[in-house]
């Protein structure tokens, strides 16, 4: 790590405890800590980079780990999204990076990556307009339910079950997109299904989610619980190869296990919450990403010194 490492953490709310305890982690292992929103990161041609960031003026942080986005219009996410592809094009380390964040955001998008990755995903479906999802539940409802999820949403918010072509909802509810998943069956209630933190290619937490509806997020009433040690390798190993298929240095993918015992990756975060996460497990998990970035950054220096071992800038 550079003698004088400086960060920058990216956040919505720069006081808010995710942000605090990321900073907390960072400073304690010797680096220095800006934090601010990106929607006050500016596009300046007549600055040296390029850009002028809260803290830096017209500098370069080492790296910057961005917690979260606020929500916007369609052009300052765009906007937003742009200033962190510049910082990853300046050669800045960028966690996560602005293609891994888009990927996970846009839900059809990871369901395709994952699925070109060969990680078992259910059968998914992302169309415009209700005649076109008409079509789809008419043909897929022959073989299971599906569940209507918004394209763009988190925390379990928005999600319907679909069992009849008639519950589809109208087109303006849904922004004329139709995003459909296979239901996946499990025993219940109650309901279970898994969270697993990937950072730097390892896992560093996980819970049971259980809940008596099957929607079991911390934020819609499910209850963390600890995993058993039985079930852990499979999910150890499903979830570091979803975090890679979509470029997430440090992840939150979301697993269910089927009546039939085979496990599915429903999803992958990249700006994953673990408020929940963190009551069952005994890793500290703002310092596992801390010490999973400035580890990066000490490999890259390391690399830097020996050509042969040289990365790619930006990675």
């Amino acid at each position: 790590m550079p003698a004088a490492c400086r960060v920058l953490v990216v956040n919505e709310n720069p006081e808010g405890p995710p942000a605090r305890s990321l900073a907390a982690s960072l400073c304690a292992r010797g680096a220095e800590v800006e934090t601010a929103p990106l929607s006050a990161i500016e596009f300046d041609t007549a600055s040296a980079s390029g850009l002028v960031i809260p803290g830096f003026g017209e500098a370069l942080p080492d790296a910057v780990l961005v917690r979260s986005i606020s929500a916007g219009s369609f052009e300052a996410v765009t906007r937003r999204l742009g200033v962190l592809h510049a910082l990853g094009g300046l050669g800045v380390p960028v966690w996560n990076p602005a293609a891994a964040i888009e990927r996970c955001v846009d839900k059809s998008t990871t369901s395709f990556v994952l699925n070109k990755a060969g990680v078992p995903t259910p059968p998914t479906f992302a169309v415009e307009g209700l005649a076109a999802a008409q079509a789809v539940a008419e043909r897929e409802l022959r073989r299971a339910p599906l569940v209507l999820k918004p394209l763009f949403g988190a925390q379990g918010r928005g999600i319907v079950m679909i069992d009849t072509v008639s519950a589809l909802p109208p087109e303006e509810e849904v922004g004329s997109v139709y995003y459909l998943q296979h239901y996946v069956a499990r025993p219940g209630p109650p309901f279970r299904d898994f969270r697993v933190f990937v950072c730097a290619g390892k896992v560093v937490a996980m819970m049971s989610r259980r809940g008596d509806a099957w929607i079991t997020n911390v934020s819609q009433g499910g209850v963390p619980e600890p995993v058993d040690a039985a079930e852990r390798g499979l999910l150890e190993r499903l979830a570091v190869a979803a975090a890679k298929a979509v470029g997430a240095r440090f992840a939150g993918v979301d697993l269910v296990r089927a009546e039939d015992g085979t496990v599915f990756v429903l999803e992958v975060n990249s700006m994953p919450a673990w408020s929940g996460l963190q009551t069952v497990s005994e890793t500290n998990i703002a310092d596992a990403i801390a010490a999973g970035l400035l580890a990066f950054l000490a490999k890259r220096d390391e690399a830097a010194r020996s050509p042969r071992l040289a990365m790619p800038a930006g990675s």
